[in-house]
This record gives C-alpha cells, structure tokens and sequence, in this order.
C-alpha cells in the first residue's frame, strides 16, 4: 500500500512553509485589479500583475484590509496622494503573507506608499505626452481657425459645478451688453468614469454638429479641485479626442498651479473657468474700441475735410468778389474817359457827328453791359461750381451723403452686413451699423 499524507497535514506543511519563508512584511508592487469593501468594514482586493497584453496576468492574489487598520491605511494614502484606492491604480503594498488551509494563501495589508503612487501617476503622465508628440497630436486642435470674436459654444462640464455657475455669470453678466450662445453637454468631471463621459459628450456635439448645430468651440470647463479628483484630465483616450476634434476646444480645469494634458492639446488652455469667461469678453471689449477709435478718426477726418471745402469756398467766393468788383470799377473808369471824350467831340463836330457820337456811345454802352452781364454770369458758374464742391450743401431734404470708412459708398451693392457707415445729413452725422442689405 502507498504512503500518503492527509490533505490538512499537507496543507499545515504548506502554511509551515510560507511562515519560515515569509516571516516578515514585505513590499509588494502590483495593480488593484478589483476593490470592494465589506458590510464589515473590511476592504477586500484582487491584486494582479499584467504580462505582455493588457488583459493576460501573470500573477494575481487576494488581499484584505483588516477593518481594525484600514482608517489609519486610507488616511495616510489619501493625505499623502490626494486619492482614493480604486481599481486600475499601481500601488506598493507592504504586506504579509498569510496562508489558510480553507482559503488557501492571501495578503493582509499594513501599509500602502503614497509616493510610489504618484511617481507612477507623473510616470503614466509622462509617457501618454510622449506618445501624443510622436503621433503629432499635441498641436492639431490649436491649428484649426477660430473666428476673431467666437459667440457660440458647446459646454462640457456637470450641471451642479462651481465653475459652470461662475462661467456664465462672467460670460453673460458681462457690463457690456455682448450676447452670447451656450448649450450644455452635461458629463462628470472627475473619478475614473470623467474620461469616457467627457468624450460621450463630445460625440453628442458631433451628433449635434451633423444635424446642423453652428458653434465656434467646445469649451470643456471644471472648477479647482484635489490633485487626484483632476488626473482624469492626463487620460491618453480623451487627449486624443481633444486633439482630433474638428472644432476648436478651449479648456478651463482647475486652478493657477495645474496644468494636465488635455491643457496641453487643446487649441487654448485658461486657468479657470471665469478666466476663459473673461477672455471671449476681452476679444469683444477690444474690437469695440478698436472700432470706436475708427470711428472717431473718421468722424475727425470728415469734419476736417468739410472744413476745408468751406475754407477753400470762401477764399474762391473771395477772390472772385474781389475781382468782379475791380473789373466794374476799370469798366466804369473806361465809360467814363469814353464820357468826356465824346462831350470834348461833341463841341467841334456837327449835329450829324453829334448823333454818331451818340450811335458809338450806345453801341460802347451796350458792349459794356454785355460784358459785365458775362461776368457777372462767370461769377454765379464759379460760385455753383464750388457749391458742389460741398457734398453736405448740395443734398436735397430727406437724402444723406453716405460713407463708409471715409470713402464715399456709391452703391448698395458695395455694403455687406455688419459694415459701419456714417450718413452725413444737412445738419449733422449719424452712424449706423449696417444689418442687412436688400439690391434691387
């Protein structure tokens, strides 16, 4: 008959083993593959390590946090990474090893390395930015064209986030009066699931864009935040989505200190959500008062120019007055020196020379006459003439001289919305902003 041993006497030889092998904790790296904590109050773990493909594990084992250690456990891991233990998180685990003849071998938990975590957190970080550069992602969203003064966004944020609400305030509350359009696209903002839920809501714009929704960006917003609430925005999958997106994406996530990688290929990152408010109000407030000023400078260059035109008008009704009035006084000069010399040939000559000096007179007479009435006409030519000089005093009640960056707009044709124009009337000017434009 063969010798054997009883299945408990091997399995207390196994657990003898384990204990001479394994007195001590040791440190142990692996990745929380499943967590779940117990009515209990005990934290249950499946820790594995991954072999060549991302599902295909090399090694895997149970482990627990007693109930009695696990407050002082979390505690330290919270304070020194900013984060809760969940799954898919690479951890360094102290450890001891326990073996069970009923339950075979499992881990108690002591203590966890905060540090460890986040050097692998910066590690992960590092290696998802490396992978976007030689994919050439990093800067294609922020080579796509945005309009100068954008006024309508598609909201990626949660409903119920400090940052939404301080967004809009600042964006329509703005002392300005600027209008804007805004649709939300709810999506969480933090946690393991932010990531898939934020690029849920990007496919819903695209869905949106295709049936022909108009916007000029995607505005991905969340207010400050732990470190660890905000390491979702450092995930490779949703950078990806950023950067290929075909409308530019502004992102506002966080506070001054943080800068993660969706900031990184998105088309411009701002520090906070009311600084991206800030911004879109910025562009409009500097366009206003580059319009202003050219306004202005129109408005100084027209009145100059009207100035001009009546300085010019009264030097020429001047210089004409001036020499009508010396001509008269030669023409008269002349009639008079005619004058005397026909009365000095009128006592020589005889009755019938008398009444040729007086045929020759009126003829002299008539001739001056007609050339004051040329004159004279010569006058009021030279002086319409400088009237329509005047664009301003040659409209008719009800008319406007129309223009259009100091240049006079002949047709309507030669105007397209959103053109400012000045109408110069008879007693003043007026500015308009042209809003449509119907041709005949």
């Amino acid at each position: 008959m063969r010798e054997y041993v009883s299945l408990s006497r091997l399995l207390q030889g196994v657990k003898g083993a384990v204990a001479t092998a394994l007195p001590s904790p040791v440190w142990v790296k692996a990745e929380i593959h499943e967590l779940r904590v117990h009515a209990n109050g005990h934290c249950y773990m499946e820790l594995v390590e991954k072999g060549s493909g991302r599902d295909v594990f090399s090694a895997k084992v149970s482990a627990v946090i007693w109930r009695s250690r696990r407050p002082l456990v979390e505690a330290a891991f919270h304070q020194g990474t900013g984060r809760r233990l969940e799954a898919g998180m690479t951890v360094l685990v102290q450890v001891r090893v326990q073996y069970s003849e009923l339950y075979g071998m499992s881990l108690s938990i002591e203590d966890i390395d905060p540090a460890f975590t986040l050097g692998e957190v910066e590690l992960a970080r590092q290696r998802t930015l490396e992978r976007l550069t030689r994919e050439g992602l990093l800067d294609r969203n922020g080579s796509l064209p945005m309009p100068g003064l954008p006024r309508r966004f598609a909201l990626i944020t949660s409903e119920t986030a400090a940052g939404y609400g301080d967004f809009m305030n600042h964006l329509y509350d703005n002392g300005y009066g600027f209008r804007f359009y805004t649709k939300l696209y709810p999506a969480p903002m933090q946690g393991a699931a932010a990531p898939a839920g934020i690029m849920d809501a990007l496919n819903s714009v695209l869905d949106d864009l295709a049936e022909g929704a108009r916007y000029d960006a995607v505005l991905l917003l969340r207010g400050g935040g732990a470190v660890a609430d905000l390491v979702c925005f450092d995930d490779y999958e949703l950078a990806v989505s950023i950067a290929t997106f075909p409308l530019p994406v502004m992102v506002a996530v966080g506070h001054e200190r943080d800068r993660h990688i969706c900031d990184m290929v998105a088309a411009r990152s701002l520090k906070t959500p009311t600084a991206l408010a800030d911004f879109i109000v910025d562009a409009f407030v500097a366009e206003d008062a580059s319009l202003t000023a050219l306004s202005d400078r129109l408005r100084s260059s027209v009145a100059l120019r009207m100035e001009n035109l009546r300085l010019r008008q009264e030097q020429t009704g001047r210089r004409l007055q001036s020499g009508t009035a010396m001509r008269c006084r030669l023409e008269r000069s002349r009639m008079d020196m005619l004058r005397m010399r026909m009365k000095k040939g009128a006592a020589l000559r005889s009755g019938n020379e008398q009444n040729g000096l007086n045929v020759l007179w009126m003829r002299v007479r008539s001739g001056v006459v007609l050339r004051l009435k040329a004159e004279s006409g010569r006058l009021d030519m030279l002086e319409l003439r400088v009237r329509k000089g005047d664009p301003v005093a040659a409209l008719r009640e009800g008319s406007a001289y129309v223009l259009r960056a100091g240049r006079p707009v002949e047709t309507a044709a030669a105007l397209t919305p959103g053109d400012s124009v000045d109408l110069l009337l008879r007693d003043g000017t007026v500015r308009c902003l042209v809003s449509s434009v119907d041709i005949n």
